[in-house]
Parts: C-alpha cells; structure tokens; sequence
C-alpha cells in the first residue's frame, strides 16, 4: 500500500535558480493520479523549503491539508469542504482526480502604500477533485506558498451538473497544533469589528473576527485571515476543540450564506507565518493573492493629509443634524479651508452636510439625499472657495446602513463630487447590530444585510467601482475586513474596521493604552486604517483624558498606517501646539520603504519608513502601559549619509494616567547609518522623529 501511495504522491520543491529572476513563470506540470485512494496525495513547498504542505484523503473521502514547518507540524490535518442548503455535502467521497504545480517570482509596484515595490515569490500547488456520486462534482483547491505563509481557495469550475451553488456553511479548518498566545475581538457581536482585543491562551478563543494574531511558545508569530474578498461571505474563525476552529460564514437574509453560479472562485483563506514580530507585520501576502490594478491609470488618487469637522460632533459640541449647534455650516467650512491652506492640509471633512440627519437616521436612513445640501450648507460656494485655496472638500456619505436608498443614488453622488472637486469620500453604515436588521420597500429587497455578509460584499465593491468611474477614492466607515482588494481596486484607499479614535471622545481613556500597539499586530496586518490620529489636546467630550502621551499622538501617524491621514482635533487645538502641528503637516502619507525596527504584539511597535518623494526617513511609534526604554539602531538609513534627526519624545518621568501627558521633550542631533538611539517611552506614550539628510 505505501508504494502505491507513493506512486500518486505530487511534489513541488524550491526553486532557487528561478528566486534570482524576476517576472518569470514556470511552465505548469500536471500530475495523473496513479490507483491510491487514501494517504497524502500531494506535497509543496515555499521557495525557500521551510514550509511545506501535504494534501490527503481518507478512507471516507475526506479532503484535508496539513502544513508543516522546518520539519515540524504547525497546522495539523485539517478538512475541507462545504455544507450545502440543497444538496449533498460535499466534504465526502472526494476522489482525488490530480495536480498541477508552477511557480512564479516577479515583483510589482504599487501606486501608494506602506512601500513601493511588492516581491510575489510563491510556489503553487492546484490539486483536483470529484465526487463519488451520481452528479459526479467537480471542485479544485488552489495553494499557493510563500517563505512568509500560504494562502488556498477553493475553485468550482463549469460542469453540467452543477449550475447554481448554495452554500450553507464552509468547512474549511485550522487545526493550530503548539500551544500559544491568541490576540483577538469577538465575532458575529453587536458593534462589528469596533471592539478592544483581547490577550488570551490560543485554547480559550471563542468565535473570532480575522485576522487573528497567535505568538506560539516557540517565538513562531501566526495571523489568520483572508484575501480577495468578492462576491461571498466574510468568515469567523470558530474554535472547536484546543487550537482547531472552523470558518464559520457571516450570515445572509436569503438562507444560504453564499449563492454563486459556477464558474467561481471563494477568497483565499491565508495564514501569514514568521520568526518575530517584524517577519508577520512586513509581509505581503494577502496583496500578492490579489489580482493587479483592474482600474488601469489611477494617478488621480493622491495619498494626503485632513482635517474636518468630525471631532467637535463627536465629543458633543456640534451636531449632525440641522438646527443652532449645526457643525456643518457655511461659515465653519470656510474656517476649515483656511486653516488647511495654511498648514499645508489637502482636504476638509464635513459631515452633516446632506439632507437625512434630521430624523431617526441611526438604522434607518432612508430620508438621506447624497446630492442635497442643507440650507446653511452651500455646496457650490464652498468648492468653488477651497479651489482658490489649493484644497479640496472630502465627500460624506452616512447611509445608517440602508444600501436600498444609497445604490440607486451612486451614480448621481459621484458625478456630483466630481463637478464640486471631491476626490475622497468616507462612506458609513451606522446601524444597530451591524445584523439584518429591515425589509426594504420593494418584494424581496433587505434593506440591511450584515456588514461582512455575501449582499453588503457586493454592495461596498460596487460603490468602489462606481466611484472610480467619477475619480472618487473610498474610505469606507463600518466597513467588511479589508483583505488586499486596494491592489486590485486602488481607489478603496482605506477603511475605519476597527476600534478608533472616536471611542476616546466618550470615556476617560476609553481605549485603553494597549489598543494600538495591540493594532499595529491585529487589525493593521488586513490593510490601512482611518484611525484618526493628532488629538493635541488630548482631550474628547467634557474634557475626558485619552491613554495616551502628546508624543504618542505624533507616533500614531507612524504606526497606524493610512493614505489619507486626518489631523482629527479642532483646529483652535492643533494651533495651540505649533511644533506638533508641524510634524503633523510635513510627515507622508506615502511611503517608498516601511520597516517595524522595534516592537511585541501588543506592547510596543516603533517603524522607519521612507517618503516615496524625498530622501527623507521617519521614525515612530507607540507603546503600552509599562514604561521601557529602547536601543533604536539606525541601520536602516542610507550608506554614506548624515541625517539632522529632530526628535518629539515622552519626557522623563511622564504618564498618560497624570496631567504630565500633556509634555514633550524635544531633541535634535545627527545620525548615521549604524548609530543608536535609546529611547525612554512612557506608559501610554510614543515618540516621532523626522531625519533629512543634512545639506
């Protein structure tokens, strides 16, 4: 029996002599099965050996995976497959019909993000199958392995038989087999992904959003999550039993979870694998499992900085809604635009501006016009006004989760920014639960389906698209995961997904000082957020103090990556802090290098990264409640080069829990390639520096 095991056995080794020659391809190898019907049927390996996977069957027919890595287990055997509303499932009595194997090493650029030039060096495993049954189904799983993890999805290809797939469940497992540490926020709960991670053994994870960060007793750094996500359900990752969990699909009004005509494709479920910290945070994995650009020339997408008239709503003092504490007035814009113009800002927020907030909008929405302004609101006058001044409005679309009143809008909305000089619009979809929530108002129309549901993945893809016909770029509030589509479709520049600053305008350090640090290894490793850093007065509604040192609001903008950044506070605070709102002005929101040169999952993270116009570096970021000091080393820098480094750091002794938060301790020197720096950080604080090379 092993040798006729063997006789089926795929194996796809390294290929160092290809590793040296960019955008290149192997020519694909297919593999006949021989007579063996259960064992390993298949094996692959990432390009530089450590990793390699092993496909089986069992005497049922059960499909499944394993991976291993320097020889040792990781994931052990884990199944695949699907539970169907209307058929049989199909899980069992997979036959194993064969496999091919290439491999691919190229490197791609991308038009902004954390670094410029993206390497996919991977190596691919496509194994077949059919089922025994009288409708004879066909589905293949496509791997594909990189030094820094793998990614597989599942591919049903056009056949007679079957036409329409409804799925009730997917099946696919992770069997985590060392023991370990998870970092995680609930799935499936009331306020989506807005919630504080949590630290716990990987043992005692419940149902969990992705991506999920685990730190294995052997130092091995591991995050589950997804790529690709089109036209299908986002998934929870839900423990069975130890470390083994099963996707479990966010739910759908129409009963089955996803409904797709074949031929297609489901997302890549995608396990990122490092040493360190460092090796899981600069990793491209779930953007090389994406397709390239589909928008072609997207140089209209300018990666920049804002202000807006948020931060006084949201800690009270102006309101959404019309009337006399109405934020979003003539007057204030105006305000706004000047105090952009002048500190170098390329856009200004407004929110309120649209007809809709004056009723129950809050899951509900369908009083909101995305073309009408409100009276003290002069739309025209105001874009015409910042186009004098070299700024532009950012667009504003709160829906209250009503995508049967926004859809039918799209098309007038964007044609309209377009005229006005919006380039960016934030999207939202405020509503209670993020759950199903109403009927719509035609027979069979949901006017609310769950924010990472099949219907509201379609709905969000499509105002990307429609935007980009109108050069919009889409930063999506209450938002699906993020899962490398900006590669495909530039324009979905960013997302909020995440707990963010807004929760420190309610309670006295509502956040916590461990969330960001906990984010930079979480919720950052899916893609850039719109956190909403630079709150100089440190201050949200009635005064409650936020966890966090002046300096750690500068290194937010180091270790919170986005391509649009906000400068969140009310602008008579910024003003208040000159030296602070000079960095915030001058630091990039766009980056030709990014490195993580300091840093623990959910203790502190510290980045250099490199402006994509300048030679110049940037160096920051934030900590957590404990107090530690760090021997920064400057490596990093350019050969040959002296660089006049202007340091924003924590001041001796300082604590976010006292009012001595409120100082900062300057420092200037010059630095080479090789220097050190130790640098204090205090509890809830954080650090920035500027280095330009010196004239």
């Amino acid at each position: 029996m092993k040798r006729l095991i063997a006789l089926c056995l795929v194996t796809l080794l390294p290929t160092p002599a290809l590793a040296q020659t960019a955008g290149t391809s192997s020519v694909k190898q297919q593999i006949v099965p021989q007579v063996a019907k259960t064992g390993i049927m298949a094996s692959a390996q990432s390009p530089d050996g450590r990793l390699r996977i092993e496909i089986s069957t069992d005497n049922d027919g059960h499909m499944a995976y394993a991976v291993f890595r320097n020889g040792k287990p990781l994931i052990g055997t884990s199944r695949l497959g699907f539970n169907l509303t209307d058929g049989y499932a199909l899980f069992r009595k997979m036959v194993f019909d064969g496999a091919e194997t290439a491999t691919a090493n190229s490197r791609w650029e991308q038009p902004w993000g954390e670094r410029r030039f993206v390497t996919d060096h991977h190596n691919e495993l496509l194994v077949k199958f059919h089922q025994d049954e009288p409708t004879h189904r066909l589905l293949n799983v496509r791997f594909r392995l990189f030094d820094g993890g793998l990614g597989f999805r599942y591919e049903f290809p056009e056949q007679p038989n079957f036409k329409t797939v409804n799925i009730a469940e997917e099946l696919t497992e992770f069997n985590v087999l060392p023991e370990g540490t998870a970092w995680w926020i609930p799935g499936g709960e009331w306020n989506r992904y807005e919630q504080i991670y949590q630290e716990t053994p990987i043992n005692a994870v419940s149902i969990a959003h992705t991506p999920i960060t685990m730190r294995l007793k052997d130092g091995t750094h591991l995050s589950i999550h997804e790529a690709a996500l089109v036209d299908y359900a986002a998934y929870w990752l839900k423990r069975q039993a130890n470390g083994s969990f099963r996707t479990t699909l966010s739910p759908s009004s129409r009963g089955a979870r996803v409904i797709r005509d074949t031929p297609f494709t489901t997302p890549w479920r995608t396990i990122r694998i490092a040493d360190n910290a460092a090796g899981l945070v600069e990793n491209d994995l779930e953007l090389n499992l994406n397709e390239p650009n589909k928008l072609g020339d997207v140089s209209w997408i300018h990666p920049s900085k804002y202000i807006g008239i948020w931060w006084g709503m949201i800690s009270g003092r102006w309101s959404w809604a019309e009337g006399p504490t109405h934020g979003a007035t003539t007057a204030r814009t105006k305000q706004y635009i000047d105090f952009a113009a002048k500190h170098g800002f390329r856009g200004v927020l407004v929110e309120g501006w649209n007809k809709g907030w004056n009723g129950d909008w809050f899951g509900h929405g369908d009083e909101f016009s995305f073309t009408e302004a409100v009276p003290d609101f002069d739309l025209p006058a105001l874009s015409a006004y910042a186009k004098t001044k070299g700024v532009h409005l950012i667009g504003h679309h709160e829906t209250g989760g009503n995508i049967a009143n926004y859809e039918p809008q799209l098309e007038a909305a964007f044609a309209q920014n377009q005229r006005m000089g919006i380039e960016v619009t934030k999207t939202g979809y405020v509503a209670d639960l993020g759950g199903i929530v109403a009927p719509g108002d035609k027979p069979g129309e949901v006017r609310m389906e769950y924010h990472d549901g099949q219907r509201q993945v379609q709905h969000l893809l499509k105002v990307v698209e429609v935007a980009a016909k109108y050069h919009n770029a889409i930063d999506t509030h209450e938002p699906v995961k993020d899962t490398g589509l900006r590669r495909t479709y530039p324009n979905w520049i960013d997302r909020e997904g995440a707990r963010g600053m807004e929760y420190n305008a309610w309670g006295p350090f509502a956040n916590g000082p461990e969330h960001e640090p906990t984010l930079v290894y979480t919720r950052m490793l899916s893609g850039p957020m719109d956190f909403t850093p630079g709150i100089l007065s440190l201050k949200g509604g009635n005064d409650v103090p936020l966890a966090s040192t002046l300096a750690k609001q500068l290194g937010l903008y180091l270790a919170i990556y986005s391509p649009i950044q906000m400068a969140a506070d009310l602008i008579e605070n910024l003003e208040a802090h000159p030296r602070e709102l000079d960095f915030i002005s001058k630091v990039p929101a766009d980056w030709s290098e990014s490195h993580l040169i300091a840093g623990e999952v959910g203790d502190y993270a510290i980045f250099a990264r490199k402006d994509r116009n300048s030679n110049n570096w940037y160096v920051g970021g934030v900590n957590d409640a404990t107090p530690r000091t760090l021997d920064l080393s400057f490596d990093f820098l350019d050969p040959g080069k002296t660089y006049v480094a202007t340091i924003y750091k924590d001041a001796p002794g300082e604590t976010y829990l006292t009012d001595s938060r409120h100082q900062i301790a300057y420092d200037s020197k010059k630095v080479r390639r090789g220097d050190h720096y130790s640098l204090w950080l205090a509890p809830g604080g954080g650090a920035a520096m500027s280095l330009v090379p010196a004239r």
